[in-house]
Parts: C-alpha cells; structure tokens; sequence
C-alpha cells in the first residue's frame, strides 16, 4: 500500500511514516522543511521526501493519505486529498487502524514526564524479552529509533504465574492530549485503544487547544472512561487532580504510585519510592511494593520527577506483564535516557551543556533540581526560551517566577511567539525584576548571540549550562558549544 503523510517531517509523523515503512509500506511525505534530525532520518529510513504542500504531490493517487495536526483546514496538499475523495485519516487514526490490530496498547499519558515513561517502560519490556512495539514523541537511547514494530507475529504473551489475563503484545504510546486534526478536534490519545495506560500528573497546558481547565481535564477524564474494565490504570497519588479524575472516571483495576513523603491525597500506593543517595551516575531509591520492600534501584538520570517516572513503568512491566523485580532492578541500571531530556550534549572547556526539553514551569523547576543535584558544584545556568503557546502567554506567570530557584543564573531568550497580544502575553521583564528582588543574577537578551556572548563571559570551568525549550532554540546547542570551546 502506498501511504502519503502531509508534513511528514513532525517528531510523531516522521515516526509514524518509520513505522509504516517497516511493516513494509511504500510511504511518501511532503513538508516545508526537512531540518535534522528528522530530515536526514526520513532519508535513511527510505521515505520518498516532497518539498512544499503541493497537490501535485498527490499523483499518482496514493491508498492512504495522513493528514498531520499541523495542517490548517487551506493547506492546499490537505485541501486537495480531501475534495479529490481520496482515503484520508489523521495520524492517531492511522496508528491505531494500521499498527495496533492484536496488541495491547500501553499509552502513556500526563502533562509531564510522558517521553521518559514511554521510553522506560518500552526499554524495561524490551529488556525482558516482551518484544514491545513502541511510537514514543523522543528519543530514547536505548533504541536506533523513536518507534519499533515488535518482531513477534503471535496473538499474545502468556503470563504464567501471574494474576492479570493474558495480554497480546505490548505497543508502548506516548499518549499526547494535543488534538488530532483539523477535521477531528479531538485529543490524540482517545484513539490509541488503552489497555493498559498511566497519569502521571494533570496541570493546565495547552491553552491554545484548550481555553479552559475544565476542558483540559474533560480530555483526561474521557481518556480515562476508555480504558476497558478488563484494563489496567497506573496512575500518580501525588497529585490531587490525578487522583480526582481516576477516582471519578475509572472502571478498570488502579495501581497508584508514590514517593515517599509526598501528600498521597488518600490513596495507598501500591509501588512506592523512597530516595536514597544521589550523585553524578544518577538517583538511588529503594522500591516498596504493597507495603513489602522490595530492595534497592539505581536509576542513571538525577531528580525526583524520574524516580516517578520509573516507578510507573515498573509498574506497567510487572503488574501488567509479569515481568519480575529483579529483572527490572538490573534494566534500570542500563536504561540510557532520552534524547533532549537532560540530554548532556558538550562540556566544553569542563563546561557541562545540557538539552531539555522543559518548557511547563514544573518542568522547569524539576529539571533544574535534578541537575543541581548531579552538579551540586559549579554554578548553574538556566537559559530558558519561552516557545510553546502555553509558555508564551501569561497563563503561569507566577510561576515561572519561582521555577528557576535551584539555579545560580537566569537567561531567558526573546519570547518564540511575539504575535500573541500583549494582553495575553508573558511578561519576560516582570520575571526577570523578581528574580532580581529575590537576589538572584537573571538577564534577558535580545538575541541568540547575545544569549552566547554573555554565556561567553560568565561561564566558569565546572560550571553547568542547561538550555530549556520545547523547540531548536536557534541552533544554538552547537553554536555554544563551538564558541565556549574557543
């Protein structure tokens, strides 16, 4: 079958159109850029690459077209596929249609932390012989690729020994709540079929898509209604709006997960953590499973936040597929984390760099306090490039204030999206006087080589740089890199 994607060139789109190709599709894409690493990856993987939204790209008439989330109701390729009355889907559709016939779907679901969720619990099944399928939006390094097709052609996984019914194979989905397309305003992750799926927390996102929190939290709420009887929630006692939508919501069998001194808000968990050491390999924990220890875990990825997040994909492996502790315990130690999540990517002149991907100030704040806590020399610099929708309106103005306490130096970049009004906008200055008066050094340039040039300057040996956006951030990875080891 030949399946045509439109703007192919997206992080799930590009995955998906990998993953069409090795269930062995013939797969075409157009986009308006084919920028890294997507782009030479498209190539790699063997996908015809078409520059520009053009109907033309349309002949001869492919059997399936997949219309991307980015694609506005006159893009002129879309526009085309749909009055030409050529089979059309979106990619959540697609996914589900195509690849997740006879498997169990594992979505990973939540504000934060969904990347690394998805990527650890593929890595902890994977490593236990499950032979999981996976689409996740990052890179995890423990694969060559964000997606995988699992090899197994069988109808299920049997599960000696174990309480849970048989499950099929597992198919790990990073479970996005951003809508679907423009002809299905619909949250992506209503479509992926939960079987066994995971929250690890709800906070307002996405006011682009959703004008309300009430809205925001009916999307969860519905993800959570279709979860069958039979399935599995793994969800977080931590959090309070977690707690109510599931409780509310939920008809399948809820395992709840904790760390040890956080407001359970009456739940018991199930799989709680209780930190132990930490350095510069990462976080120590010891694992407590229905109220019986169960040893001690090494995670090689500093902070508290992803602690949680192992615990939940220990959770999914074990109470969903049988896998054992002690299997878990040896591929945690082994798990390489994920690619722009506190992603070291230069230490340049002893100047450690770190890529992430944070950009929600919880996310901020979390970030930071993990690399603080494998740093804890040095000065730390938060260089923060406000992008997405959310992070360029004033919807968390308060709190981006108090988000980059752990760090010694602020930076924040020129706003991504200066269009929105000013009414709606983040007031970058405001942020930058407060963190003043609390007696912390903030900046706001103007520019990228403004950014580079006072990085230049301050910057110490033993220092840590950590570079905070959702998007490239004006390449300046590299170009920092370059100027910091001259």
């Amino acid at each position: 079958m030949h399946v045509h994607l439109i703007a192919v060139a997206g992080t799930g789109m590009g995955a998906l159109a990998g993953l069409f190709k090795e269930l062995g599709h013939d797969v075409s894409g157009s986009d308006v850029r084919f920028d890294p690493p997507m782009g030479p990856a498209l190539e790699k993987w063997g996908i015809r690459l078409m520059q520009g939204f053009d109907p033309a790209h349309l002949d001869p008439a492919p059997d399936l077209v997949v219309i991307g989330n980015v694609c506005r109701s006159n893009n002129p390729e879309a526009r085309a596929a749909i009055d030409r009355g050529l089979p059309y889907t979106d990619m959540a559709h697609g996914l589900a249609d195509l690849v997740l016939e006879a498997k169990t779907p594992v979505v990973i679901a939540g504000t934060h932390g969904k990347t690394t969720t998805s990527s650890l619990a593929a890595w902890l099944l994977f490593d236990a012989g499950k032979d999981p399928g996976m689409l996740i939006g990052g890179l995890p390094k423990n694969f060559e690729h964000s997606f995988r097709i699992p090899s197994r052609k069988g109808p299920g996984l049997p599960l000696a020994d174990h309480p849970m019914p048989t499950r099929r194979t597992p198919f790990v989905i990073e479970g996005d709540e951003y809508d679907t397309a423009f002809f299905e305003k619909t949250p992506k992750f209503w479509h992926y079929r939960p079987e066994i799926a995971v929250i690890t927390s709800i906070e307002y996102d996405h006011i682009d898509i959703y004008p309300t929190f009430e809205a925001y939290l009916h999307a969860f709420a519905t993800f959570v209604e279709r979860i069958p009887s039979s399935g599995l929630l793994v969800a977080s006692a931590a959090s309070q709006t977690v707690v109510d939508v599931v409780s509310q919501h939920a008809r399948c069998e809820v395992i709840w997960y904790a760390l040890q001194g956080e407001n359970w808000h009456g739940c018991t968990p199930h799989y709680l953590g209780a930190l132990a050491g930490a350095d510069a390999t990462g976080q120590a924990f010891d694992l407590f499973i229905g109220g019986v220890a169960s040893g001690r875990f090494a995670l090689p990825m500093p902070g508290s936040y992803n602690v949680s997040n192992a615990i939940a994909a220990a959770a999914v492996a074990m109470q969903g597929f049988g896998v054992s502790v002690h299997q878990v315990r040896e591929s945690l130690t082994r798990f390489q984390g994920v690619r722009r999540r506190q992603d070291l990517v230069g230490t340049p002149n002893r100047i450690n760099i770190y890529d992430d991907f944070a950009h929600h100030p919880t996310a901020v704040e979390e970030t930071l306090r993990g690399l603080r806590a494998r740093h804890p020399q040095g000065s730390l610099f938060a260089v923060f490039e406000p992008r997405s929708a959310t992070a360029c309106r004033a919807l968390h103005q308060d709190a981006y204030a108090q988000a980059f306490t752990a760090a010694s130096h602020v930076v924040i970049a020129p706003l991504g999206r200066p269009d929105i009004a000013q009414s709606e906008r983040l007031d970058v200055p405001r942020i930058i006087d407060e963190l003043q008066r609390q007696g912390q050094w903030a900046r706001h340039p103007e520019s990228i080589d403004e950014i580079i040039d006072l990085l230049v300057r301050e910057a110490r040996p033993g220092d840590t740089i950590a570079l905070l956006s959702n998007g490239a951030f004006g390449g300046i990875h590299n170009r920092l890199i370059q100027a910091l080891s001259r």
